[in-house]
C-alpha cells in the first residue's frame, strides 16, 4: 500500500482528531487536506510509521491554527457568529459521529497546548512521548498539560463537589424539564414549574414578535413547542457557577437557560445570550466527563 492509500484509510480518524482540537468541521477539513498535500510531497522511505506521521502532522497543523487564533485575540466563536451553513455542517457531523456536545463546549475553555495534549492522549490514546513531539516539549510536561486540562474539564475541586451536592435536586428538575420539552410532554412540564412561573428572554434569543416575558406554567410549557431546535441542542452545565442548560448547536455555545427554583419547582426561566468570557463547567464531578470521553472514544475508534 502506497502512502496516499494509507492516508485515505487514516483520513476519517484524522478528521475526527482535527475536529476535536479545532471544534469546527470546516477548519478540520482544511487541516486534513493540508496533510494530504504534504503526503503527496513526502518520500515514503523517510517515514517509519505512516499512522504516527499523519497524526503528528495533523495535530501540529491544528495547534498552529489554535495559536494563530490566540495571536489574533480571537475568543472561541459563539454560535451566532458562525455562518449558518457551517453551523449546520457542524451539527450534522456532531450527530452523525455521536460526539458529546458538552465536551466540545468545555474544550473551548482550555489553552491551545492543553487542548491538544488532552485530545491526543485522553481521547485518542496517543502516548505522551508522541504528544511531546507535537508540542515540542518533554513527555513530563505533556503529561502535566493533559492533567491540567482534565482538572479544568472535570471541575475537580472541593467547590465543584460541594455545588453538585447542594444542587443535585435542581439538576434532576433540569433533566426532567429538558426531557419533557424534547418529548412534548406538556403535563410533565407544567408539573415541574410553579403555577406563576415567569420566562424572560433577551430579545435576540426570540423569534420576531416574540414576547420578552411569558407568565404561567401552561403558557411557558406550550411555548416550548416553538423552540424544539434549541431544546434539542441544550445540555445541562454550570454557567458561572449556576445550574443551567447551555444551547449549543454544533457544539458552539449560543445561550444559557438559567433556572430559579422554589420549593422544588421552577419559579423562573431566563434565556440569556452567552458571552465569550462566561465560564462553563461540568455539573458533576469526574464521572460525567469520564462518560463523555467514552462516547467520543467509541466514535473515533
Amino acid at each position: 500500500m502506497d502512502l496516499i492509500d494509507e492516508f485515505e484509510v487514516a483520513r476519517p480518524r484524522l478528521l475526527s482528531l482535527a475536529h476535536r482540537i479545532l471544534g469546527s468541521l470546516e477548519d478540520a477539513e482544511d487541516a486534513v487536506q493540508t496533510v494530504w498535500l504534504r503526503t503527496n510531497a513526502v518520500d515514503r522511505s523517510q517515514i517509519d510509521s505512516p499512522a504516527g506521521w499523519f497524526t503528528t502532522v495533523t495535530a501540529r497543523l491544528c495547534l498552529d491554527q489554535l495559536r494563530s487564533r490566540n495571536r489574533r485575540g480571537e475568543l472561541p466563536l459563539l454560535a451566532d457568529a458562525i455562518p449558518n451553513d457551517q453551523l449546520a455542517a457542524d451539527e450534522e457531523f456532531l450527530r452523525r459521529e455521536d460526539i458529546s456536545r458538552a465536551l466540545l463546549v468545555l474544550l473551548n475553555q482550555l489553552t491551545a497546548t492543553q487542548r491538544v495534549a488532552y485530545v491526543l492522549h485522553d481521547l485518542f490514546r496517543v502516548p505522551f512521548d508522541e504528544v511531546a513531539l507535537v508540542l515540542e516539549t518533554t513527555p513530563t510536561n505533556a503529561k502535566k498539560l493533559a492533567s491540567r486540562a482534565r482538572q479544568r474539564l472535570e471541575g475537580a475541586d472541593a467547590a465543584s463537589a460541594a455545588e453538585h451536592t447542594r444542587t443535585s435536586g435542581h439538576w434532576r428538575i433540569v433533566d426532567a424539564f429538558l426531557a419533557a420539552a424534547r418529548g412534548g410532554r406538556m403535563d410533565t412540564l407544567i408539573a415541574l414549574m410553579a403555577p406563576d412561573v415567569v420566562r424572560a428572554a433577551d430579545s435576540a434569543m426570540l423569534p420576531e414578535g416574540g414576547s420578552g416575558e411569558v407568565f404561567g406554567s401552561r403558557a411557558v410549557a406550550e411555548e416550548t413547542r416553538y423552540f424544539m431546535d434549541r431544546i434539542h441542542t441544550s445540555i445541562p452545565l454550570l454557567v458561572n457557577g449556576t445550574a443551567a442548560a447551555v444551547i449549543a448547536p454544533g457544539g458552539h455555545p449560543l445561550a444559557a437557560i438559567m433556572f430559579t427554583f422554589e420549593d422544588n419547582t421552577i419559579a423562573r426561566i431566563e434565556i440569556t445570550r452567552l458571552k465569550p468570557t462566561d465560564k462553563m463547567s461540568v455539573r458533576h464531578p469526574s464521572s460525567t466527563v469520564a462518560s463523555m470521553k467514552m462516547l467520543i472514544r467509541a466514535a473515533v475508534e
